[in-house]
């Protein structure tokens, strides 16, 4: 082999994952904090999975690692690009998530599990696209609030600004709340108020909206917008054994099964409540009650705490940026995070209603697992270009 051959593959090779490549300029405790939850996650997942699927008890657990490792190939690539295109293609990258939604209503879409979310691709594969309008739905109000704002913290954004976000974000969560997905759609609103608000509006328009978000809640509430069951899982949760066998069953059995794990649990596989499936979507939206019953108190604080590193680390990139792109993608992406982590745990422990929102980076599903770990590398991107810069 020729040496300017050789030369030039050990340049790129070193310019990659040598010493000073972007890679080795990653925030560490973030990459570690995901690949923990990652971990943990695929070992919920094959415990909550392995005794109803009788002809192969770790095909699911299979998949989940397979979904992981394309959500870490996405998580690299992005991380090691420069996250200012996204400000370029916002719009498209937007576009094309709201195309997603609108084929779910389509006879493209698909329901699994009574939610018609799905676009099925074949081979036992699905995309959710309203798993995907999160992140695009972040960076197109990012790139909209950021267009006039030049100065870090003194610049607010403009009226006219905060009205289209609002208009992007209604017309994502409408298409969101037709499937229905009452759950996702709670995220994208607080997604939508927490891209604001790191935006820097004014106290007072915040109040007027928070004033304006309830009277709309109270709006749907009373002129029978939502469904029948959506509205039992809220007066469920102000007292779930008014009907245990019922709506309140989900509540009930997740307080159970958390509880039975005490301090350090049953241990992985032991769960009396997990392997009897006692707690139905025990590996999606309930993955943390496994956690409960088999790793115990110890383990359900260890999977908060590590959603917590995640969280605050976000929080030290968006206020360590720049550039106020970045700064309100990075401010977008820990709301989201932090609201969907404080939903799911909610709701497994009773303090929120039961809505069918995944634990980030711990629940089974390849979409959220995409856009997770996307997202992630796009924290990783904006603290490399803004820190090494």
């Amino acid at each position: 082999m020729p040496e300017a051959v050789r030369i030039g593959r050990r340049s790129i090779v070193q310019r990659t994952v040598g010493q000073g490549s972007p890679i080795w300029r990653m925030d560490g405790l973030l990459f570690a904090a995901m690949l923990a939850l990652s971990v943990i996650g695929t070992l919920l997942v094959w415990s909550s999975t392995r005794t109803w699927i009788s002809n192969e008890p770790t095909a699911l657990a299979k998949k989940h690692v397979l979904n992981l490792c394309v959500g870490l190939v996405l998580y690299f690539l992005i991380a090691m690009a420069d996250y200012r295109w996204l400000r370029t293609y916002a719009a498209l990258v937007y576009g094309i998530a709201i195309l997603g939604l609108l084929l779910v209503i389509t006879p493209m879409g698909s329901t699994i599990n009574g939610h018609h979310s799905w676009i099925m691709i074949g081979g036992g594969f699905a995309i959710q696209p309203a798993e995907l309008v999160k992140p695009a739905l972040i960076i197109f109000m990012a790139r909209l609030l950021a267009r006039h704002l030049q100065g870090k913290k003194k610049d607010r954004p403009r009226p006219l600004d905060v009205a289209l976000c609002l208009a992007a974000a209604g017309v994502a969560a409408l298409l969101v709340m037709l499937q229905p997905d009452l759950g996702t759609t709670m995220v994208l609103a607080v997604i939508t108020g927490g891209v604001i608000v790191f935006a820097g509006l004014r106290k007072r328009w915040i109040a007027l909206a928070m004033v304006a978000a309830v009277a709309a809640g109270q709006a749907v509430w009373s002129l029978g917008l939502m469904k029948p069951y959506q509205v039992a899982r809220f007066t469920a949760l102000i007292n779930p054994s008014s009907d245990p066998r019922g709506v309140g069953y989900n509540s009930t059995q997740a307080l159970v099964a958390i509880g039975s794990g005490e301090l350090f649990g049953k241990g992985l596989f032991h769960g009396g409540q997990t392997t009897g499936r006692f707690v139905p979507e025990q590996h999606t939206d309930f993955i943390f009650t496994v956690a409960g019953e088999e790793f115990g108190f110890l383990g359900t604080v260890t999977v908060v705490a590590l959603l917590g590193v995640i969280l605050l680390r976000g929080l030290r990139i968006a206020r360590m940026c720049e550039d106020r792109f970045g700064a309100l993608v990075a401010g977008g992406i820990v709301t989201w995070m932090g609201f969907q982590t404080l939903v799911n745990v909610g709701m497994t422990i009773g303090i929120m209603p039961i809505t069918g929102v995944p634990l980030p980076f711990v629940s089974y599903g390849g979409t959220a697992a995409f856009a997770n770990m996307a997202s992630m590398g796009i924290l990783q991107a904006i603290h490399i270009r803004e820190r090494w810069a």
